[in-house]
């Protein structure tokens, strides 16, 4: 019976290729899609929105924090993908008492295209995932460096939550996706995703505020709010899923991330 290790360092053993997959995180549902696993996936959970198709017709099992034991039994599923910041550690501990639990821990491009390759390698799509991955490295390579930029890099801070503020912080893959995007993440000295005033940014300087569209929905009136403390700051709605999804919605963040430094620098 074959074994694979997960993010974690974790060992799991698959009798064969699953044929009734679970999984606990909406980008690696995506994933699943895109390598072509649509009869073998069961179950997802409610805020795995993409691909529409599935998300109004795949079994839920509850949310990413909040499952639901019992329906997820019913599915018996024979593999369950899971994700150490998304999910809560004692639901997926209890699960993996019954079921192989295939955990992601993913904070930078390196570790996302390793999820997709691994991922491939345990559901029976090695060379599709394998093609992905590397489709998704060409595209980010081929984004201009921060040496071949001839402007400063804007000093930024992501906003991921209002009340209270909280920002993305140095050890996220959002991080990550700021620095190929050509930002300096003035809370990069900081661990995941800390609270923080809105007099922090004039104290650090912040030229750049990007408002994400998840998990909190900022709209065109948050922009405002935040102008009359950095009244000579750019202040801009971005797309949270290009930002922090790290499955086969990566093909499209280069393209995104080229677009929003160009329109930046007009």
């Amino acid at each position: 019976m074959p074994s694979f290790i997960d993010q974690l360092g974790r060992t799991i053993t698959l009798h064969n290729n699953p044929q009734r997959i679970i999984s606990l995180v909406p980008s690696q549902t995506e994933l699943l899609f895109a390598l072509g696993l649509e009869a073998e996936v069961v179950g997802i959970t409610k805020f795995c929105i993409h691909p529409d198709a599935w998300f109004r017709s795949k079994t839920r099992i509850g949310g990413t924090k909040d499952i639901h034991p019992a329906i997820i039994d019913s599915l018996h599923p024979d593999l369950i993908i899971a994700n150490k910041e998304e999910n809560r550690q004692d639901q997926i501990l209890a699960l993996a008492a019954r079921y192989p639990v295939w955990i992601s821990d993913i904070n930078t491009l390196p570790g996302a295209l390793d999820m997709i390759r691994a991922i491939g390698d345990l559901t029976g799509k090695g060379p599709r995932a394998a093609q992905l991955a590397a489709e998704i490295d060409k595209r980010f390579i081929a984004l201009p460096g921060p040496s071949s930029q001839s402007v400063a890099r804007p000093r930024a801070a992501y906003f991921i939550w209002r009340k209270p503020w909280m920002v993305a912080g140095g050890d996220t893959f959002i991080h990550d996706m700021l620095q190929r995007c050509g930002f300096d993440n003035i809370f990069h000295n900081q661990p995941r995703y800390p609270s923080i005033t809105l007099e922090t940014l004039s104290d650090r300087h912040c030229d750049l505020v990007l408002l994400s569209s998840e998990p909190y929905p900022f709209k065109r009136a948050h922009i405002d709010e935040l102008q009359a403390v950095l009244p000579h700051a750019a202040i801009i709605l971005v797309d949270g899923e290009l930002f922090s999804w790290y499955g086969s919605r990566l093909l499209d963040a280069p393209a995104y991330f080229q677009g929003l430094a160009d329109s930046l620098s007009k």
